[in-house]
């Protein structure tokens, strides 16, 4: 028996192997769980006293050739095998690219701003916590003045100074103070009011605001730009101005599109009626360029505001006006394809 553990040592001292398949198959046959090396240590019990010291040393000996030989082999496979791609199998088919969406207010208000933009229209923007004098006062607002009523503000600790805007408005007076006529402008943005939040109305929305000021302006130029917006937006030209009330122009005027009642959310947002208030517009009050510095003897000029809002839902069939703010994943990924 010791004959043939040596004879086993020299083949294994001998072996060599092309693949890591045949390595393993070494390893198993001399010492696996059922391999040559541990059947000869069983038989160590059997064997004559005065062999067992030879006998032992024999078969620690194969064990530990067989693993040093089953090691190296290894090694080498390991040395020699091709050099593949960090990046795997560039042939293969590569993992799908999660395609961003953007947000349907986001959407819109690039529709507008394109649609202003091809009329000369710039942009303005403003700060979101503004002063009472570019929100209220500069807009024919004065202190206790009625019509402040009609906007619920959010002010800021305790400071009635400081205030969360209602409306962007308060852009135009800063840009009309830093800048002379001509002055062709729209302001997008977000606002806020302190209204109960439902279906159809929320604490924050957003709005763009429209102002044109030149020499002799008028009512007409008005609808005709309204005209233009809401047939280039929705392709409906039909436009109605319902006599109105605002503090900072005069005349003024609701917007309503009609929209007709095709769907339920039709129903739903036009309370039946297949028109839908989109904003209000009205020609500039003469006090509003005088507190912006504009000479209202020379120079006239019409403003509107629409809500953003109000049009997203229209165009994309929004049920809900809530869902535009509570990021529900599943109602972002429906304007994955939208621009």
């Amino acid at each position: 028996m010791i004959d043939k553990i040596k004879e086993l040592i020299a083949e294994a001292e001998a072996f060599k192997a092309q693949t890591k398949e045949e390595v393993e198959a070494y390893r198993i046959k001399l010492l696996g769980q059922k391999g040559l090396v541990k059947q000869y240590f069983a038989e160590f019990k059997n064997v004559a006293n005065d062999q067992k010291k030879e006998f032992g040393q024999a078969i620690n000996k194969l064990k530990q050739t067989a693993q040093d030989k089953v090691n190296q082999l290894k090694e080498e496979l390991d040395n020699n095998a091709p050099e593949t791609s960090i990046s795997g199998d560039l042939s293969r088919p590569g993992e799908p690219l999660i395609i961003g969406s953007r947000h349907p207010i986001s959407i819109v208000k690039n529709q507008i701003i394109d649609i202003f933009s091809n009329i000369g229209f710039n942009v303005s923007e403003g700060p979101e916590i503004e002063d009472d004098w570019h929100n209220f006062t500069a807009l024919n607002l004065p202190e206790y003045h009625p019509a402040r009523d009609m906007q619920d503000t959010f002010f800021v600790q305790t400071n009635p100074d400081i205030l969360l805007r209602t409306h962007t408005s308060s852009v135009q007076v800063r840009y009309m103070e830093n800048n002379q006529p001509p002055i062709r402008t729209i302001s997008p943005g977000r606002v806020y009011r302190n209204e109960a939040i439902s279906a159809r109305s929320h604490c924050f929305f957003h709005q763009v605001e429209g102002l044109y000021i030149d020499k002799d302006v008028s009512f007409a130029d008005l609808k005709q730009t309204l005209q233009y917006f809401t047939t280039e937006l929705f392709g409906k030209s039909k436009i109605r101005l319902r006599p109105s009330y605002f503090p900072f122009t005069e005349p003024s005027a609701e917007i309503d599109v009609y929209w007709g009642l095709e769907t339920e959310t039709d129903y739903k947002i036009t309370k039946g009626t297949g028109w839908l208030e989109i904003g209000g517009c009205g020609m500039v009050d003469p006090n509003v360029l005088t507190n912006c510095k504009i000479d209202p003897e020379e120079y006239s000029g019409f403003a509107f505001g629409v809500g953003i809002d109000r049009i997203a839902m229209l165009l994309h069939q929004i049920g809900d006006i809530r869902l535009l703010s509570e990021n529900d994943v599943r109602f972002l990924e429906q304007f994955k394809s939208a621009l």
